[in-house]
């Protein structure tokens, strides 16, 4: 066989059957650079294994780490007119819908549903920053009081999951309009009785933090999560002056009395059907008394000694 056959052919073959290579196989920590591979930050519920840097985790997936055995059923949310405002800037917004629904497979940001977090009932919901940045519109709003209503009428504690750029430009007014409906809901929650706890995400930010997302009856964070109203080059640009270290981070948040505690995601599960215990007043599975196993009653029959046989007198026959 002759150098071009030995040689030259396999190059070319290689060349032609290159395999394809996923962007995502590798994932870089903003932090500290490391590469981590996808499949163990997957596994490590989207925590950097060695920095502990917390990053975006896919709705789909929080869900099923939160409900026991990972089982929840999505509740419908009323739809709304897609573009009111037949709004446009470089794009139409019609077009920029499309496209997110299409990147996300769901109608719009908020997902809203009901499961058992370890055998408690609740209605969760969740912002997805992968939707146009959570950005809080008509639909987000109707989906957020639908959610809010069900658990009023179910008579079951609320659990947001908040992730947000704030409120929905393409929307205008509407979208403002958003922020007192949604506090009224909440407030109608707590006027039931009935728990309503945050869970801050990285981030969450604007009209978002300006209403229901800072009107829990317990707020956590996550660790790193950026929480404020504007962002902090913005406050650092209008008030000249250079901000903290960490300014607006949830640690941040923690030291001057802003949110009630920073919770590790491996532990949020764990954490969250405590508070909901304490404030539903439901006792600790783990408290209870473990009931003793029954002992079985064995009934001996009498043993018969041969004095006592001697004393029964013998049957009388008759002649």
């Amino acid at each position: 066989m002759n150098w071009i056959n030995s040689v030259f052919r396999p190059k070319i073959s290689s060349f032609l059957n290159k395999r394809e290579v996923p962007e995502n196989l590798w994932i870089k920590c903003p932090e500290t650079g490391e590469m981590v591979f996808h499949r163990d930050l997957e596994a490590n519920q989207f925590v950097v294994p060695n920095s502990g840097v917390h990053m975006r985790i896919p709705v789909n997936r929080r869900l099923e780490l939160l409900f026991d055995e990972g089982g929840y059923e999505t509740i419908a949310t009323p739809s709304v007119v897609a573009d009111p405002l037949k709004f446009r800037d470089e794009r139409r917004y019609s077009d920029r819908l499309k496209d997110a629904r299409a990147k996300t497979g769901r109608d719009d940001a908020v997902v809203v549903t009901r499961g058992r977090i370890e055998a408690l009932e609740t209605v969760v919901a969740v912002q997805d920053f992968n939707f146009m940045g959570g950005s809080l519109g008509m639909a987000a709003g109707e989906a957020l009081i639908t959610g809010l209503d069900a658990a009023r009428e179910a008579e079951l504690p609320f659990v947001l999951f908040a992730a947000s750029g704030g409120a929905r430009m393409q929307e205008g007014i509407l979208s403002l309009m958003q922020l007192p409906r949604t506090t009224a809901a909440v407030m109608a929650l707590k006027e039931a009785g009935l728990p309503y706890i945050v869970v801050l995400t990285n981030p969450t930010t604007g009209g978002v933090t300006a209403s229901y997302a800072m009107l829990g009856d317990i707020h956590i964070a996550e660790p790193g999560a950026l929480i404020g109203f504007a962002g902090p080059r913005v406050i650092a640009q209008t008030i000249r002056e250079k901000l903290p270290e960490g300014f607006q981070t949830a640690e941040y948040l923690l030291e001057h009395g802003m949110i009630d505690m920073v919770v590790h995601r491996h532990e949020m599960r764990a954490t969250l059907a405590r508070l909901l215990r304490l404030l539903t007043h439901q006792p600790d599975p783990a408290s209870l008394p473990v009931p003793l196993p029954e002992e079985e009653i064995v009934i001996e029959a009498p043993v018969e000694s041969p004095a006592d046989a001697a004393e029964v007198p013998a049957d009388k026959t008759t002649a």
